[in-house]
């Protein structure tokens, strides 16, 4: 998917290696491996992901440097992570924080509904984040909670992956300009972004 005339996964790892990152490895779909490959860097390791993201989680750590005591795990998705975040998240663990995560915090009333869609319960949120990535981890951590981990789960986040095995998860500040292209508004507001960005060179 392009972004700017590049595609999302090239701004992804130069914020990354911006940020702080020595070493990136890129899951893919296995059908996708030569497209990849064509627009990624020739540092960068590719290997294919699975059906999931936990089973895509998997395959990265496999062929991650074994000299690399921390990792960290990004979404392609949020490409215009700022360098700031990676170095917050990298700086946590350098202080001996064992699971990081980027968070900022939930501005909109947040209610829960039932099966008709009717409110039944207004959320505080005064303690409520959104959680964003790169998501930061002590190595030996990440690894011994995915070993723990049933083969089919298939959690929503690798903090919830170290969190199910005991790990306290940090948190430090995120970024708006962090959030997640999901759908065809986001990349339009992520061109913007950066074109506003430009002009103020």
């Amino acid at each position: 998917m392009p972004l700017a005339g590049r595609p999302l996964v090239c701004w992804a790892v130069d914020g990354l290696r911006a940020g702080g990152v020595d070493e990136v490895v890129v899951t893919v779909p296995s059908s996708a491996r030569e497209a990849f490959a064509a627009v990624l860097p020739a540092d960068v390791r590719i290997a294919d992901g699975g059906s999931s993201r936990t089973a895509s989680v998997r395959a990265g750590l496999a062929v991650a440097s074994p000299a690399a005591d921390v990792v960290l795990v990004h979404d392609a998705a949020r490409p215009l992570t700022p360098p700031d975040v990676v170095a917050r998240v990298l700086g946590a663990l350098a202080a001996g924080a064992p699971a990081v995560v980027p968070v900022l915090p939930v501005v909109d009333t947040t209610v829960v509904v039932d099966g008709e869609g009717l409110v039944t319960e207004t959320v505080p949120r005064a303690t409520l984040r959104r959680v964003q990535t790169p998501q930061g981890f002590a190595r030996s951590a990440l690894v011994a909670a995915y070993a723990a981990l049933d083969e089919d789960a298939d959690l929503t986040d690798d903090a919830a992956v170290v969190r199910a095995a005991g790990v306290p998860v940090a948190t430090v500040t995120g970024d708006e300009r962090s959030a997640k292209i999901t759908v065809p508004h986001d990349l339009v507001v992520a061109e913007l972004s950066l074109s506003a960005a430009e002009d103020r060179r």
